[in-house]
Order: C-alpha cells, then sequence, then structure tokens
C-alpha cells in the first residue's frame, strides 16, 4: 500500500542524517590535503622541460578526466586489496572504507586542482616574482608574499566550484557501504522498508542545499578580504 506524504518524516530523516555531517567532512577534509600534495606533483610535472614528465602529467589528466566518479571509485575499492594482495601478500579487506574514498576522490580532485594551478600561473606570469627579486627579497619569500596571496585570489572561484563539486561527489561514498550522510538516508530507507523513501531524498536534498549555501557564502567573504588585502598590498 502507498503511504501518503509525510512531512514529518521529513523532518525525522534529517534529525537522523545530521550525526553523520562528521563523516562527510572528515571525507572532504582527507581528500583535499591528500589531492594537494597530488596536484602540486602534478604542476611540477606539467611545467617541467622533461617530456616525459610533462607526457605523464598529461596522460594521468586526461584518463581521470574521462573516467566516471563511480567508476574510479570501484576500481580503487576492489583494486587495491588485490595489487596489495598480490604484492605484498597483505590482507586490505578489512581496512576502513573511508581510506579508499579519499583516495578515488583525490585522485579526481587532483586533477582539477594541477589545472587550476597551471592556469593561474599562466594568468600571473613571472614579472611580479622577478620584480620582487630584483628589490631583495628571497625566491622563497617572493613566492610565499607576493606570488601566493596574489595567485589564490585568482584561484578561489575555481577553488570554491572544484570544492562545492567535491562535497557532491562524495555521496557516491555509500554505493561501497560508508555510511556518510548519504549512506545514512539509504538506511533509514532499508529500515522502513522502502518507505518514506521521497522525504528521506527531500531531507538530504535539504542538508546539502543549506551545506553548499554556507561553502558558497564562506567563499564570496574570503575573496573580499583577500582581495582587499592584496589591493593594499600593492598601493
Amino acid at each position: 500500500m502507498t503511504r501518503p506524504f509525510s512531512p514529518v518524516q521529513i523532518w525525522n530523516s534529517f534529525l537522523k542524517i545530521i550525526p553523520y555531517i562528521g563523516v562527510t567532512f572528515a571525507v572532504v577534509l582527507g581528500t583535499i590535503l591528500l589531492a594537494l600534495a597530488i596536484a602540486i606533483l602534478l604542476f611540477y610535472c606539467k611545467q617541467s622541460h622533461n617530456r616525459l614528465l610533462k607526457a605523464i602529467s598529461n596522460i594521468y589528466i586526461n584518463i581521470i578526466r574521462c573516467t566516471p566518479s563511480i567508476v574510479l571509485l570501484f576500481i580503487v575499492y576492489y583494486g587495491i586489496p588485490k595489487l596489495f594482495l598480490g604484492l605484498f601478500n597483505a590482507d586490505l579487506n578489512f581496512a576502513p572504507k573511508i581510506i579508499y574514498v579519499i583516495i578515488s576522490l583525490s585522485l579526481i580532485y587532483s586533477a582539477s586542482l594541477a589545472e587550476i594551478m597551471r592556469s593561474v600561473y599562466l594568468a600571473m606570469g613571472r614579472n611580479q616574482y622577478e620584480a620582487a627579486l630584483s628589490v631583495g627579497l628571497s625566491p622563497w619569500r617572493a613566492i610565499f608574499r607576493i606570488m601566493l596571496p596574489q595567485g589564490f585570489v585568482i584561484a578561489l572561484p575555481n577553488l570554491g566550484n572544484s570544492l562545492i563539486a567535491l562535497f557532491k561527489e562524495g555521496s557516491l561514498a555509500f554505493t561501497i557501504g560508508l555510511v556518510d550522510m548519504m549512506g545514512a538516508g539509504n538506511l533509514i530507507i532499508s529500515r522502513n522498508y522502502g518507505a518514506y523513501s521521497l522525504e528521506t531524498y527531500i531531507a538530504l536534498a535539504i542538508i546539502y542545499w543549506a551545506l553548499t549555501l554556507i561553502i558558497e557564502g564562506i567563499f564570496r567573504k574570503l575573496e573580499k578580504k583577500l582581495k582587499g588585502e592584496v589591493l593594499s598590498h600593492e598601493l
């Protein structure tokens, strides 16, 4: 028998899903840290004069861009345990699922970050870096005091969009059994034997919508503040 729509169930699902927000943000934070390390390496390879390194980075980015996120997640989830079992005779079947989610999302996110870094580098050029060196700044001080603040301001809009995309891509984690917000929502539906599915998904949509608006607001304020600071330094 079809159940009538129940607005109360939206609130009930909301209360049950919210406690798992920490898992979702743990995935996002872990992904950002690992992806940043990979992206810096990719950026270095793309800017290298070594043709092999440049070719490897280009091939990596093209493959990642053409691979659906869920396919890559399953490749990592099923592939890494088999790889470690074959090479090191190590059984990773009981490793925390969050590790596989972070690895797969980092592979995806790092490709975007590397391209953002490259576009910022091309937009800024070397003029300001060379000017900073000419007034006596060391290379590291020129990078951290002159180049990075301005580059970060240029990159902020793309970084914000990429972070929001990553935040939503993380909802795929439930497909391998990780209980984050999306996983909690699906558990609620299964425990109700498929009932209140619409209400549960509406609750999830509201949570994701609200968190996305918060992230957008933070990036807008951060961009405004940093632009003001950069302009004041230039004056």
